[in-house]
């Protein structure tokens, strides 16, 4: 009587008192941007040298600030041996000072112009960076998408197996099929059940990396909240390398380092032919006596002339500078030369796999039909299970085939952009 009193209030506690279930993470691809985007290490690294160089960009007034120093001192002296004859002064001195230096020159305003190009590159860079980790994150994100598709496409085929080996177990007891139609049923829907629990396998650890690209814990019970959705892009490769190829962070990244080249060279010349002013200012004192500070100043102005003079060392570091610059002008060209042709490739490739993906559209109706009349065909005694199992698998065949064009298509999609520099959406619309 006790136990049963005791079993019934153990029901009681779980019917009020349900087991905690852990609750499911729906992630959009929103979210993992967002999470992948601020758990990112590089990306943090690359911010604190973007926020250095903000830092240098908006104190420029460093450039010119004058050097100061000081300085403050003492000594004692006592003689061991006094004498009428030593008139030193003896005891605690006290000594203190303070400089001012300042020197101008013409090269300095170019020399803020590259501290700000610096900003500007680091700004790009930063940038650069993250929309790459987040066309990576998108890749990784549907890639999933597709293997999570894939995976019901294969319980579907287990779910066919199964029911097509309930179905002979009942026509073998019935006399209708022999000992070996049965077993091939059966080896079928081991194989459907085998590649079933691989593909799963496969995919938790997959889904298990894209967790640890996020920053987010791999024992979480994530689901993914999305479907690949595609449309014919018309890529007209002249126009978009026209419209979008000036704007690559590659491309602008290379005007900038020859904007920087020209300005090191303007520099230089500045630096190096021009004059330059040196102003220098020191306040002296001893024992702190108003009647004993000094106070001095200077002005002097540096005509260089050495640089003027054909075949000098520093006449010849000025005309490297424009070997640099002339480098870096068909670096550029090399540069848009290679963009060009990468958005041709992507965008021809575009179009074959736009093809690609009618083609197994169409194989997947022509699978459909085949399996549904292989169905019939089989109840009827006219085909044997072989050819069935034949005909599932062209179907599961043709639906992976499809599923994997859509992917390999969205991919080329994200690939334009990204060469581009453009969103994704925007391609589509």
């Amino acid at each position: 009587m006790q136990r049963g009193c005791f079993l019934v209030f153990l029901l009681w506690l779980y019917l009020w008192f349900p087991p905690y279930a852990h609750a499911q993470t729906v992630l959009s691809l929103a979210d993992a941007l967002e999470k992948g985007i601020e758990n990112n290490l590089n990306l943090k690294k690359s911010l604190i040298d973007l926020e250095a160089a903000r830092s240098s960009a908006n104190k420029l007034w460093s450039e010119i600030f004058p050097t100061i120093s000081g300085s403050f001192g003492g000594s004692y002296s006592n003689p061991l041996f006094s004498s009428p004859l030593v008139t030193a002064n003896n005891g605690l001195n006290l000594s203190a000072s303070l400089s001012i230096n300042l020197t101008l020159n013409a090269g300095i305003p170019y020399s803020m112009k590259n501290i700000k190009l610096a900003y500007q590159t680091r700004l790009l860079s930063y940038e650069d960076a993250r929309n790459q980790l987040g066309i990576q994150i998108t890749k990784n994100f549907y890639s999933l998408i597709a293997d999570r598709d894939n995976l019901a496409l294969l319980a579907d085929v287990l779910n066919l197996a199964q029911m097509q080996y309930d179905r002979n177990q009942v026509a073998f007891k019935n006399g209708f099929v022999g000992e070996l139609t049965l077993m091939q049923s059966r080896l079928s829907m081991e194989n459907a059940r085998y590649s079933l629990s691989a593909a799963r396998s496969a995919y938790a650890t997959r889904m298990g990396d894209f967790l640890a690209q996020l920053g987010i814990a791999q024992d979480a019970d994530t689901v993914l909240e999305g479907k690949i959705e595609i449309a014919k892009v018309e890529a007209d490769a002249e126009k978009l390398i026209k419209d979008n190829l000036a704007r690559r962070p590659d491309i602008v990244s290379r005007r900038q380092e020859i904007e920087r080249l020209e300005n090191a060279q303007k520099q230089a010349v500045m630096s190096s032919k021009a004059p330059s002013l040196r102003l220098d200012a020191t306040w002296n004192s001893r024992n702190f006596d108003p009647f004993t500070d000094t106070l001095s100043g200077s002005a002097t102005l540096n005509i260089p002339i050495d640089p003027w003079i054909p075949g000098t060392s520093r006449n010849q570091s000025v005309l490297n500078t424009k070997n640099a610059i002339d480098k870096a002008r068909l670096d550029l060209k090399s540069a848009e030369d290679a963009a060009a042709a990468q958005i041709r490739s992507i965008a021809a490739n575009l179009r074959n796999s736009w093809d690609s993906i009618e083609i197994a559209r169409l194989s997947l109706s022509v699978a459909e039909l085949g399996h549904e009349l292989t169905q019939v065909a089989f109840r009827n005694g006219t085909v044997d299970s072989l050819k069935l199992e034949d005909a599932r698998n062209n179907l599961a065949a043709a639906r992976q085939r499809l599923l994997q064009s859509e992917l390999s298509y969205f991919n080329m999609i994200l690939d334009i952009s990204a060469a581009l520099n453009i969103g994704w959406k925007d391609l589509m619309k």
